[in-house]
């Protein structure tokens, strides 16, 4: 078994696609095969199932994944440590997130982050929960995530970037709009569009119904931020959200944000990484988000 082989099993397995792994990869496309075949010859499994409209990892492929991402990293690790190359770090950092809005709020932060460091390639997703987040960096999916607290693990670093507000978020023309705070008898009656369970700031929330007694209506879930903004705009319900996130439209009288009477909904938001030795763009990206984290405090104040 070759690393070369697992780089190439790694590149077809996230891009499901041979051409496109062969293209980042600079090799032909009989090349990325020829690996794929050889190093599936080795384990005594195949590691793809070729489905109608392509290629999806198998069961034995889901755990060679796994195994390989650890595999290439601690060899990463131990290149730069031996040649010195972590003062030039290159290569890539995948960070997840289990909600959009992290997108909004870090924007320019990862767009600074990629003028600076050239070399290094950044890429973000949105995971489907938070516990997925951290299923993806224990099994080398991604390097880098943001969640609300509490997130268990003993094998990863957990580092408080900055605390923030939930609130209420209702359309300009809601009979609500006009105040600056509401009572929780004056939205049991409201329909809620909600992030999907999972989601940090669904637990937030559900948090905060446990405590008043109180079982949202539920007209939509969805983890897409801006949908949910479109939504609660165009009147189909009411939301909770970080007051960040809909600074935007509150400026813009689009929506209306408001505290509920006698409750503060305040989180606080970490970075996640594997607590090992991390790859020098790893380390290059998780540096530089630690260095602003005063900035990620003042756009994440409450409006």
């Amino acid at each position: 078994m070759e690393l070369s082989q697992l780089r190439t099993f790694r590149e077809v397995a996230e891009a499901l696609s041979f051409t496109r792994a062969s293209q980042k990869l600079n090799l032909t496309q009989s090349a990325v095969s020829h690996q794929i075949k050889a190093l599936e010859r080795e384990l005594g499994e195949p590691l793809f199932i070729r489905a109608k409209r392509g290629i999806v990892l198998s069961e034995a492929g889901r755990l060679a994944l796994e195994y390989a991402g650890r595999i290439l990293e601690e060899a990463d690790a131990l290149r730069e440590l031996i040649s010195g190359r972590e003062h030039e770090p290159r290569g890539r950092v995948r960070a997840a997130a289990a909600t959009q809005a992290f997108v909004h709020l870090f924007a320019g932060l990862f767009e600074s982050f990629m003028r600076e460091h050239e070399q290094i390639e950044l890429s973000f997703r949105t995971t489907v929960s938070t516990e997925q987040t951290v299923a993806d960096i224990l099994g080398g999916a991604a390097e880098v995530g943001f969640a609300s607290l509490p997130v268990y693990s003993p094998a990863l670093q957990v580092t408080e970037l900055f605390d923030d507000e939930l609130v209420l978020v209702v359309g300009a023309r809601h009979r609500l709009a006009g105040g600056r705070e509401a009572a929780v008898e004056e939205i049991k009656r409201e329909r809620f569009i909600l992030f999907e369970h999972g989601a940090s700031i669904r637990r937030a929330t559900d948090a905060f119904f446990s405590r008043v007694e109180l079982r949202p209506d539920l007209a939509l879930e969805s983890n897409d931020t801006y949908f949910i903004k479109l939504m609660v705009k165009h009147g189909l319900g009411i939301s909770l959200l970080p007051s960040w996130a809909v600074r935007e439209e509150t400026e813009a009288g689009k929506l209306a944000p408001l505290r509920i009477a006698g409750h503060q909904l305040t989180r606080t938001v970490a970075m996640v990484a594997l607590g090992r030795f991390q790859p020098s763009p790893t380390r290059a990206f998780i540096a530089y988000v630690l260095s602003h984290k005063d900035e990620l405090q003042e756009m994440a104040r409450p409006i």
